[in-house]
């Protein structure tokens, strides 16, 4: 009894001594860095920045192979904390929200019914959707699907809100948009352009209240800080100054497709 006994203590000390050596030898070092900057990331794992994770993110930020701004739901705070484990130095980052450049909705003309997922992206293959603006949304929220933040949703108007207070500006839901309406806008811009139909003024009257015409008042009133190229105005704030009249534009604006932002 006592031999076996010894033959297995034997062999789980060489066993033992065999796994720590062999955890000498194939040791891997992880730098601290790395570490600390997964700490300082929001933690969302949303994958906005390509990556599989934050841990991931946080290995090529201290590997130089990824900009310590590549987060993009995080906050300078946190750019400035990265940075300062790091050593370098970084410039202010402008926050970024989603716009949603589209304001038809259910008074835009359906040009058949739909019948089928109620998915936008499956809709989109179907000759571009049901409705008769080849531009605008298709209402079915693949949008408020993707976001990991609980920032859009669909108003009675069939049409997404984005919530800017919850907004990180990951841009998951610009890529979620099979008709491309949904950009990522400063989140300090006074106005956008709420359309993105470059239709002629007479066949955007005939299909949606909601769209650009072209009109071109919004290019008279603001001085040229609005410009409206192929059809559909756009607001260039490098031509912006202090005294631009931007609530006069919305106010006379004849579709009501400049909004505040």
């Amino acid at each position: 009894m006592l031999i076996p006994i010894l033959t297995m203590s034997i062999m789980g000390l060489l066993f033992g001594l065999g796994l720590a050596y062999a955890s000498k030898i194939f040791r891997v070092d992880v730098d601290p860095k790395i570490d600390m900057v997964i700490h300082a990331l929001p933690g969302a794992n949303c994958g906005a920045c390509g990556m599989a994770g934050c841990a991931n993110l946080a290995e090529a930020i201290v590997g130089g192979k990824a900009e310590v701004t590549a987060c993009a739901p995080g906050s300078q705070e946190v750019y400035d904390k990265i940075a300062g484990i790091l050593g370098v130095g970084i410039k202010v980052k402008k926050k970024k929200i989603a716009r949603v450049r589209c304001n038809g909705g259910k008074r835009s003309s359906d040009k058949y019914e739909y019948s089928g997922l109620k998915k936008c992206a499956g809709a989109n293959l179907l000759a571009g959707g049901n409705k008769e603006c080849r531009f605008g949304c298709l209402g079915f929220g693949d949008c408020v699907e993707i976001c990991p933040f609980d920032a859009i949703h669909l108003n009675g108007n069939d049409i997404p809100v984005v919530d800017g207070s919850k907004c990180t500006g990951c841009g998951k839901c610009v890529g979620a948009c099979p008709k491309k309406i949904i950009i990522l806008g400063n989140a300090d811009d006074k106005v956008y352009v709420k359309c993105l139909s470059h239709d002629k003024g007479a066949v955007v009257k005939s299909i949606c209240p909601a769209g650009c015409i072209g009109c071109r008042i919004c290019e008279k009133l603001s001085g040229g800080v609005f410009l409206v190229e192929n059809n559909l105005s756009r607001a260039d704030y490098s031509r912006a100054k202090p005294d631009t009249p931007w609530q006069a534009v919305i106010e006379k604006c004849p579709t009501k497709c400049i909004v505040k932002t």
